[in-house]
């Protein structure tokens, strides 16, 4: 028999969504519905460039909110650890992003404890430090396993080697501790990085920082606060507790997206699902079951929407089948695709307009021109929704000019251009959700 026919059957609905009501759901889960007014947040931009601490705590809470935030190389506008918070609160300063992400924190006069730490989540993630007794399942495996990618020549005397210099000299990056690389490909690692990813993965070490996009290693046991620093919870119960959170993050998703979000497999989710608290619903137009956060069904999801691109890491769309499921929205990243092959570009955004994806953009910059490689939208009611994020991202990453290259539509790439030429608008009355709402 199969896991699927050995499945218990799915427990009966407490209640029926509306598609339109489960989008709302999984975006005011996600930050994106309800979000500050893009207005108070340029208002207090001069505040937020400045590192404040309104603002740190806005990205730090971003952070809780969605228990994790991918990490990736590639930067356009910026990297997408920094555009997650900004597509939430506005254009927060750059500098205060890695600020409230990085910078430890002192409560009454104890050492500075970090904020995050970064591990194997959905991908490489930033995670909140009280997620870290949640992934010793993890570390456990990966003890178990013995091994990640590459495999030690002497594993004793080179991780020794590693924790005595970390003991001795503080945190220290792969190039401190005398390089990554063999001197050959990106994958030929160093005896000395291959030992310290290996002590990260199972959790003698922990980065808590990023330093001009280096991991800063530290001993785990002078990283994390001494209450987070343990492994005493089984499998069963970390498992259950990072489903709840990813479940509390969507507001709304199917076992699928429950086991996607953290990387788990399904038959983890499916020995938890009973225990997290989730309750199943039925959603329109969805084939089979889901779960619901309770929280999420309390009151109708109502607020203000936010308009902005989404970097394709964005946990709002970092699942594709469920992008595809909730907004109707076909993407994909194609930055490793041939250059002949992409359709959209290389790193193209979604535009996130009134709780709906309405078009895309590969965007550049050029000095201080925001260049649209290559942009396309649905319709001319996504014109102007399009404008006013350009315009929005231009002034985050200090561009003073927006110039449109290629659009598959002449007729609104004209639309865009006339649109740009103006001055910013207030947000149209469309871009706000009631509870009752636009349809779906």
């Amino acid at each position: 028999m199969t896991a699927a026919t050995q499945r218990e059957p799915a427990p009966r609905p407490v209640t029926t969504l509306s598609a339109g009501d489960a989008r709302r759901i999984a975006l005011r889960a996600q930050g994106l519905l309800g979000a500050p007014d893009r207005r108070r947040v340029t208002a207090a931009r001069s505040t937020s460039a400045r590192g404040g601490a309104g603002r740190r705590d806005g990205v730090r809470g971003v952070l809780r909110r969605l228990g994790a935030v991918q990490l990736d190389t590639i930067s356009v506008l910026a990297r997408s650890h920094e555009l997650v918070p900004y597509a939430r609160l506005g254009p927060v300063g750059r500098t205060a992003v890695e600020t409230a992400y990085w910078s430890p924190g002192r409560r009454d006069g104890a050492p500075a404890r970090p904020h995050t730490f970064e591990y194997w989540s959905h991908a490489a993630c930033i995670l909140p430090i009280e997620e870290w007794p949640l992934f010793a399942f993890r570390r456990r495996a990966r003890r178990a396993k013995g091994h990640r990618w590459h495999h030690l020549q002497d594993s004793a005397r080179s991780c020794a080697a590693v924790l005595d210099r970390l003991r001795s000299e503080g945190p220290l990056t792969t190039t401190e501790l005398g390089g990554g690389r063999k001197g050959g490909e990106w994958w030929d690692w160093s005896e000395t990085k291959i030992a310290v990813e290996w002590l990260l993965d199972t959790g003698e070490v922990v980065c808590t920082e990023r330093r001009a996009w280096k991991r800063v290693y530290d001993l785990a046991e002078r990283a994390v606060p001494a209450p987070l620093l343990h492994d005493d919870l089984d499998d069963t119960a970390c498992i259950r507790r990072l489903v709840a959170q990813a479940g509390a993050a969507l507001g709304v998703a199917t076992r699928a997206d429950l086991a996607d979000y953290h990387r788990l497999r399904r038959e983890q989710v499916d020995a938890v699902l009973p225990d997290t608290g989730l309750v199943p619903v039925a959603v329109e137009g969805w084939t089979g079951p889901a779960w619901a956060d309770p929280a999420a069904l309390d009151t109708p999801p109502r607020g203000r929407h936010r308009t902005t691109l989404l970097s394709p890491f964005d946990s709002l769309i970092w699942d594709r089948p469920r992008t595809e499921r909730i907004f109707g929205f076909t993407h994909r990243l194609e930055a490793y695709v041939p250059k002949p092959q992409r359709i959209h570009g290389y790193f193209a955004m979604p535009l996130l307009a009134g709780g709906k994806l309405v078009g895309r953009v590969d965007p550049a910059r050029e000095g201080r021109t925001l260049v649209a490689r290559q942009l396309s939208l649905q319709g001319p009611k996504a014109v102007r929704p399009m404008a006013e994020a350009l315009r929005e991202a231009a002034s985050w990453v200090g561009c003073d000019d927006i110039r449109v290259e290629r659009c598959d539509d002449p007729h609104l790439a004209a639309a865009l251009r006339t649109e740009l030429t103006r001055t910013g608008d207030p947000a149209p009355a469309a871009d706000h959700a009631s509870g009752q709402g636009s349809p779906a």
